[in-house]
This record gives C-alpha cells, sequence and structure tokens, in this order.
C-alpha cells in the first residue's frame, strides 16, 4: 500500500502523518504492468548469484470466513476436490520453475506458508502437500519454516501434524481476544479457541510461537485494548506482532462505507491506533521483552528470529506459488495470476501463470531494501556501502534531515536509529525515501 500524490518529501508537510498504510515492497505495485511479464522469463532463465539467499512461499487462500477488513486473494466457497485440485497445480507451477536456471539445484534457506489459512488444510493434504514440494526443493538446510494459523482450525491433529512437517515458526492470528470484536470483524475463531491453540501449541514446543493483534478494529475500546495487552502478556509467546488497522478499497467495510455514503472508516483513527500500539509496546518492554520491529515484540532477541522477513528485506530470491502470490527473481518482481480458475488454467497448460511484473533497476533495490530495512527501526548504512558502493548519508541528506528534524529519527555511528514515534507512523514517512516518479495516490 504506498502512496503520497506530492512530489515534495512528507517531512515538508504536516508532521502530524495522518495515514499508515503498510508498505511490503518497492517500487509501489501500480508501477508493475503485463507488459513486463516478459522479463519473469529472462529472469528465471539467469544464473543465480551464490551470494544471494533463496526463499518459498507457498498462499493458502482458503478461509472459513472471510474477515470483513481482509484484502487479500481467499475463498471460503471451496470444497476438498477444489482445494485438493489447487494444491495440485500449486505443484505443477514449484516443478517448472525449480527446473529453471535461476533456481536449480538450489536449497531453500526458509519456508512461508501464508493466507488465507494455510491451518485450513487436512492434515492429511498438509503432509501430502510438504512432502512433495521437499522432493522438489529440498529443505534440509532450511533455517525457517513458518506457517500461520486459524486458532479455531487447530485441533491436536492439525497442530501435531503442523510441527511433523517441520513447522519452525507457528504465527496465530488471534488478533483480539473479545468474542464480540471477534464476531462484528468477521473473524471465525473465537477466545475459547484461542486459550485452547495456544496451550496446545505451547504443548508441542515449536521452536517460535507468534501471535498476531490488530490494534483499531471494529467497536474497539480503550479498556478491550488494555484487556488484549495483559492476556498477551499472560500467554508469554515467543513474539508478538501488532498493526493497525487498516481499511483497503477491497474490504467489505469500504464497501459497506460507500454504500451507505460514508467518507470515515468507522475504527479508531491514526493518532488513537498509534498510541495503543505505543501503550502495548510498552507493557510488553516492561515485561522483558524487545521491540525488534515497527510491527513486532520478541522475548529473546538472541533466539527469536523471523527469517522471511530478515532475508527478503536483504534481497533474497522468492519463489511465490499460488494464485496471486509474489516472487522475487534476480531483480525482477512479479505477482500470479489473482484469480483460482484462471490461475489453474495457465499453470495446467505449462504457462507461467503471471499478472504483472516489474524489473528494478539497482537504485529501486538499494531504495526497496532501505525502506524496508528502516522498518526494523535501525538501518546500518554501511551495508549499503558494501553492497550498492552508496553513501546512504549523503543520498537521502535531505529526507533524514527533515526527519530528524521532525523528531522522528537519528543518524548515529553510521546507522539509522528510529525513535518509537517513527516506528508507529513508519510505512507514511517512507514515502520520504521513493523516486520522483513512484510517488503516486493509487493504493494498489
Amino acid at each position: 500500500m504506498d502512496t503520497n500524490p506530492s512530489d515534495k518529501p512528507l517531512s515538508a508537510k504536516n508532521s502530524t502523518r495522518a495515514g499508515n498504510y503498510f508498505i511490503s515492497n518497492y517500487p509501489p505495485f501500480s508501477f508493475w504492468s503485463e507488459d513486463q511479464a516478459v522479463e519473469v522469463e529472462i529472469a528465471l532463465n539467469s544464473e543465480p548469484d551464490p551470494n544471494t539467499k533463496l526463499g518459498v512461499y507457498h498462499h493458502i487462500p482458503f478461509c472459513r470466513k472471510r474477515c470483513h477488513f481482509c484484502y487479500f486473494r481467499v475463498y471460503t466457497d471451496k470444497n476438498a476436490n477444489q482445494i485438493q485440485n489447487y494444491l495440485d497445480g500449486t505443484m505443477v507451477e514449484m516443478k517448472a520453475i525449480a527446473q529453471r536456471p535461476l533456481f536449480q539445484g538450489r536449497k531453500p534457506h526458509f519456508i512461508y506458508f501464508g493466507g488465507g489459512t494455510p491451518s485450513y488444510l487436512s492434515s492429511k493434504q498438509l503432509h501430502s502437500l510438504t512432502d512433495q514440494m521437499k522432493a522438489i526443493l529440498p529443505w534440509d538446510e532450511a533455517e525457517e519454516v513458518a506457517f500461520e494459523g486459524e486458532p479455531g482450525t487447530l485441533n491436536e491433529m492439525k497442530l501435531a501434524a503442523i510441527k511433523d512437517v517441520g513447522v519452525t515458526r507457528l504465527s496465530l492470528g488471534i488478533e483480539n481476544f473479545n468474542d464480540h470484536l471477534l464476531e462484528i470483524n468477521g473473524r471465525a475463531h473465537r477466545a475459547p479457541e484461542v486459550y485452547k491453540a495456544y496451550e496446545r501449541a505451547r504443548e508441542l514446543n515449536f521452536d517460535q510461537l507468534n501471535i498476531d493483534l490488530i490494534a483499531g478494529m471494529l467497536e474497539e475500546t480503550e479498556e478491550n485494548w488494555q484487556f488484549n495487552i495483559e492476556e498477551t502478556i499472560k500467554l508469554m509467546p515467543d513474539s508478538v506482532t501488532i498493526y493497525q488497522m487498516e481499511i483497503p478499497y477491497n474490504t467489505a467495510i469500504y464497501k459497506e462505507m460507500k454504500s451507505g455514503g460514508q467518507l470515515v472508516a468507522p475504527v479508531a483513527d491514526w493518532e488513537t491506533k498509534r498510541r495503543w500500539v505505543k501503550e502495548a509496546f510498552a507493557a510488553l518492554e516492561s515485561a522483558g521483552y524487545t521491540i525488534s520491529s515497527g510491527y513486532t515484540a520478541v522475548k529473546d532477541p538472541d533466539r527469536t528470529k523471523f527469517i522471511y522477513r530478515d532475508e527478503l528485506w536483504s534481497g533474497a530470491d522468492l519463489l511465490g506459488l499460488g494464485v496471486a502470490s509474489f516472487s522475487h527473481a534476480a531483480g525482477v518482481h512479479y505477482q500470479n495470476t489473482t484469480e483460482i480458475d484462471p490461475y489453474l488454467e495457465k499453470v495446467e497448460a505449462g504457462e507461467l501463470p503471471i499478472k504483472r511484473a516489474f524489473r528494478t533497476s539497482e537504485e529501486e533495490r538499494m531504495i526497496r531494501e532501505f525502506i524496508l530495512q528502516m522498518k526494523l527501526g535501525h538501518v546500518k548504512l554501511g551495508y549499503f556501502s558494501e553492497k550498492f558502493g552508496v553513501n546512504m548519508e549523503e543520498r537521502f541528506a535531505e529526507q533524514l534531515a527533515g526527519l530528524t528534524e521532525e523528531g522522528l529519527l537519528e543518524v548515529k555511528n553510521s546507522e539509522v536509529l528510529l525513535n518509537r514515534d517513527g516506528l508507529l507512523c513508519l510505512d507514511n514517512l517512507l514515502h520520504d525515501f521513493f523516486l520522483k516518479e513512484h510517488r503516486t495516490s493509487k493504493i494498489v
């Protein structure tokens, strides 16, 4: 989600920085195009950089219900046969791409199962899918296998299967501990399922157990948010990820707003959401946690890592499998076809299921890594001088000076250090570092 309609750096404008849509890549998706799909073929047929690590992302687009705030490609109406056909299709895609020069013979350093709801799959489907994936690109050297789970789908048998296939990082999409809020926001699970799933997962001793929360859901209150913080600290997960509620144009909440003529989303404003996140992080720090990014607190930073995030933000290649998934291949970004039937038709016909792509320049790759690493709250400038041959303190002197004046960061000992206020409006301030041609009002 990217956007700044002005050519001026945001630091020269109102410092309230309203809005905070999540930035996950650069250049913005609105600049990717079907015309550049040919670049994917060129990238896949190139030789790999031996210093670039490889990851695999598998998109499981199935859910019990569609959350009212969800803007991902998900389906709630597929039967077991349709789901199996989809999984088979992803393996056809994986086999074809794994044979290309860029990926041939490489072993993934990290694996990620996202959604949708990966834990929607049956235990049998999980075993079959992962066995096939391991046969195509062996996992024996993977440092992390991450998996998203919805609490209501995580019975004892399912959790045992998730652990058995090799998952090291299990992330529970809790979002809130209040049944009423879960219901009106469209979540499929309820609080009792949260506690059962968490207890069962703890008993299985996953290397890392993360829980997700969302600040500012429909009808969130001061009292209930404090309750969420207290319950999280009682559970003491290895890591906690907190997002601020967004209402993009393709969510059920936005569509309801438009039909009723509303201009303001019926959720907490940005100032309130940021304060709630700030309060949560302060409480977590008091409980012994360390803030490891603009969204995450970890109990033990020496042991608890998020390899998928850290490697992606340092330029790793990523093979994205499935409908609407994103990949990064030798400097080319691309996204798969965004509807399930056309996706399956393409892979079964032996075609690459590409919707849009973008070949990045070295400067764009440098900016991408810089703004994504800013999300960690600290950026070592020596990394960029060594990798790209650029003095980032000089390259972004105006932007860094402006944000320093706003009181959001400081540059010290060749490192950019964001403070808590900077982290809370992080995705907004990152626009300051976009190239002029990439500052746009579109959020797609």
